[in-house]
């Protein structure tokens, strides 16, 4: 923590990053590591004049950082005999490191501790949440200038921690986090840290009155000083007029309070003293938010106007380029000449504004933006007409129905953020499409397959957040019935008479079910390992990363026929997976890639139902041919759904087994078959790509639909920008700067997510094409000879 910090009075000392080791016989040796390194220090300062001189002057911090049950809490749970230990361990330790430090300084009653910690742990070894045993952290404070405990006769907190612990007579003063800074401040006779916004807790003290006073008077002094400068800030960058300074706390007000609590000092009235201070710091800490968020409505509806153009623009882009709802005319030169004039003045009218507020360099973006969005807009002027004359002629009723049915469908998917169960409304709902639009007359089986696929995806969300407990004869049966598929496929392929298989063919199809069944073996021999604490197995290790590394490379080596395209990047894909699967979400990608071949199916059927299509078997398609720009059709009303569809299944291939929005959705463990030392960088890229296969998965499927349906990518991924923008949209209002920090955290992360959501289906789109369409011939081709 202070290794940043310079000179020659700062002495630090830290293990080296590969002794974080979650597959280690035993964490608890980066603790004692600790306690034995500080041991050394007084040891040496008992010899080395300067060093000892340095320790025995006034305000000394010494800080140390107990890691051990950190790890051993995410490698073993906290109710594991290791955690326990390690809570043994450390309660010696501190006990050593104290007799050390009294013995070191003779006893002089001059030492003050505390112990804290930074969060809590869920019972599954995590934390990122908002449950109380994540964000509830103990504050241990004795020594020199602490409060001696005081008994109660009762008292009330919402949870049984006192109970537990069996110290209901003791009384228990809990506080933020941030209010240990002034506590530590205080006890070692140092100015509070400047941009503080702790409050000092006056019943950790054990001083008088009056210094408690003092104490409390500098602390909103100095709370009070950022408030002051944030307001002299605000106030240099807006025009005089235009200023809304805060009411509750003018100058008038501060004076006067000050002045108040000084008197009350003078005149000996402490508590007076004390309970003004924390009035002024109450309204200082109000005041610091208002002048935080005094542009957001300002920028707010900037933002909103931006979306709602951008909107506008690509629904009429839609409408212009890839329907036939609208008449091609000229636009007239004249209007358009005006339009750009108008709109640049509006730029320069806005520029000019935010240039004598001395605005940042943000606020333009945010300002200017709607700008040449709106004039693409407004450009558009016959289309839009176009678009009114074509919504007034249509049935009333029918307009109703589909403004309510979008509105319904984009509510489903914002739900899900929130509340996974919302998934399962939506793939019941999908279950039943078939019967509502009367296809299941026309294929049954594929109807039947359809229905049954939608209620099997639709348990996944109902299940518990994934690595709470590890279930690794999930992963081997998920992996036993893939190779059931693959066999099955592999039987099909031989006995095929209608085409020729290359044995090339066949020898790709083996090669992935060998690694799968090798990945099934690493997975339960990791775990095995790890349990008896022999570590990671090296050669477990090189299969892991060789079998992540040929998953994007294996497939290309297959024909592009739909399916066995299809087959072979799942296979490739779900050799990964189950590397990095701990229990029942190895079971997610097939039930989910199940769900894709027969939604490839039921939009072959769909086509043809509404007669667009010629009825051509799927299993000839091939991804390869080049579809002629001619055969791309315009979009119909249904093709709205299909993007829906789509955007659907993205979002379920996010939240199906989890929230990625919340680091507490993730497992250590989930990488151990690649390493178990820990690495920030390779353990996110890792679980990065486990979420990532999901939607590799969805998008492969996608491209089928988009195949087979004769309908060109830029139209669909339009109509999927509508949909991600209006989500957007949506999560903006959504965003929080106030509650606990995982709100805060969550609602920026939405929206984050869904801003971002164009750009990675994008990528997604490259990927998929490129994993369907692409093919390397590393045997040569292979030739046929006819008699």
């Amino acid at each position: 923590v202070f290794a940043g910090a310079s000179g020659d009075h700062v002495y630090t000392y830290c293990y080296t990053a590969e002794k974080e080791d979650f597959g280690a016989q035993d964490a608890t040796k980066l603790d004692t590591w600790v306690f034995d390194h500080v041991k050394n220090f007084f040891q040496a300062a008992r010899s080395n004049q300067t060093l000892f001189s340095k320790v025995n002057e006034e305000k000394v911090v010494l800080f140390l950082h107990l890691l051990g049950i950190d790890t051993n809490g995410h490698a073993h749970r906290p109710n594991s005999r290791e955690y326990k230990d390690n809570i043994r361990k450390v309660d010696e330790g501190i006990n050593n490191i104290v007799s050390e430090l009294e013995d070191f300084y003779g006893n002089d009653g001059k030492t003050a501790f505390i112990l804290t910690s930074d969060h809590g742990m869920t019972d599954w070894g995590s934390h990122g949440a908002g449950h109380p045993s994540e964000t509830l952290t103990p504050l241990i404070a004795w020594g020199a200038g602490v409060n001696y405990p005081q008994k109660v006769a009762s008292q009330f907190f919402e949870d049984e921690f006192l109970k537990e612990w069996k110290l209901e007579k003791w009384k228990r003063l809990d506080v933020n986090q941030a209010d240990i800074a002034p506590l530590m401040a205080s006890l070692i006779g140092v100015p509070f840290p400047l941009n503080s916004v702790g409050i000092l807790p006056l019943d950790y003290l054990n001083n008088s009155a009056h210094f408690k006073a003092e104490s409390m008077f500098t602390n909103a002094v100095q709370i009070l000083e950022q408030f002051k400068m944030k307001m002299t800030q605000k106030k240099e960058t807006t025009l005089s007029f235009l200023f809304i300074p805060f009411q509750l706390l003018s100058d008038t007000e501060q004076i006067n309070i000050l002045r108040k609590a000084r008197s009350y000092i003078h005149q000996e009235q402490y508590h007076e003293a004390v309970s003004l201070c924390e009035t002024l710091i109450s309204l200082a800490l109000e005041g610091l938010s208002y002048y935080h968020t005094y542009d957001r409505l300002f920028l707010g509806i900037s933002v909103v106007m931006g979306f709602v153009g951008w909107t506008s623009y690509v629904i009429l882009l839609i409408v212009k380029t890839h329907t036939s709802l609208t008449r091609s005319t000229q636009d007239n030169k004249a209007s358009t000449v005006l339009l750009q004039y108008g709109f640049a003045a509006i730029g320069i009218l806005i520029a000019f504004f935010l240039l004598i507020q001395t605005c940042p360099w943000t606020y333009y973006i945010y300002c200017l933006l709607p700008v040449p969005v709106w004039y693409a807009v407004v450009k558009e002027f016959r289309v839009i007409q176009d678009l009114v004359s074509l919504l007034l002629v249509f049935p009333l009723g029918q307009s109703i129905g589909f403004l309510v049915a979008g509105a319904l469908g984009i509510e489903i998917l914002v739900f899900s953020f929130f509340y996974r169960s919302t998934l399962t409304v939506g793939l019941i709902a999908f279950a039943g499409w078939p019967l509502i639009t009367r296809l299941w007359a026309q294929a049954k089986v594929t109807t039947l397959s359809w229905t049954l696929l939608c209620l099997l995806l639709a348990m996944f969300p109902l299940m518990p957040v994934v690595g709470r407990e590890p279930n690794i004869s999930l992963v081997t049966v998920a992996s036993l019935v893939i190779l059931l598929i693959s066999s099955f496929s592999l039987a099909s392929l031989c006995k095929s008479k209608n085409k020729y298989v290359p044995k090339k063919d066949l020898t790709v199809l083996l090669f992935q079910m060998l690694s799968i069944a090798l990945s099934t073996y690493v997975v339960n021999s990791t775990h095995s390992s790890l349990q008896h604490k022999q570590g990671l197995p090296v050669i477990n290790q090189i299969i892991s990363w060789t079998t992540l590394a040929s998953s994007l490379f294996v497939p290309l080596l297959s024909p592009t026929f739909f399916f066995q395209r299809l087959l072979s990047i799942l296979l490739s894909l779900m050799s990964s997976y189950l590397l990095l699967s701990t229990g029942y979400e190895a079971l997610f990608p097939l039930a989910l890639s199940g769900l894709m071949f027969a939604w490839i199916y039921m939009e072959k059927e769909a086509l043809q139902h509404y007669g667009d299509s010629l009825k051509t078997k799927l299993a000839v398609l091939n991804f390869s041919y080049t579809t002629d720009i001619t055969q791309f059709r315009q979009l119909h009303l249904d093709d709205i759904r299909r993007s829906f569809f789509f955007v659907f299944f993205i979002v379920t291939a996010f939240f199906g087994t989890g929230n990625i929005a919340s680091v507490n959705s993730f497992d250590p463990a989930s990488i151990y078959c690649f390493l178990t030392v820990f690495n920030p960088f390779i353990m996110g890229s890792l679980l990065v790509w486990k979420i990532a296969i999901p939607f590799v998965l969805v998008s492969c499927a996608f491209e089928a639909v988009q195949v087979t349906t004769q309908l060109s990518s830029k139209s669909l991924f339009l109509i999927v920008l509508v949909i991600s923008d209006i989500m957007a949209l949506h999560f903006f209002f959504l965003v929080k700067d106030y509650g606990s920090w995982l709100d805060i955290g969550t609602s920026i992360s939405h929206y984050v997510l869904v801003m971002v959501f164009t750009i990675f289906i994008m990528l997604l789109s490259g990927l998929a094409q490129l994993l369907t369409t692409k093919r390397i011939e590393l045997w040569g081709r292979t030739k046929r000879h006819s008699m």
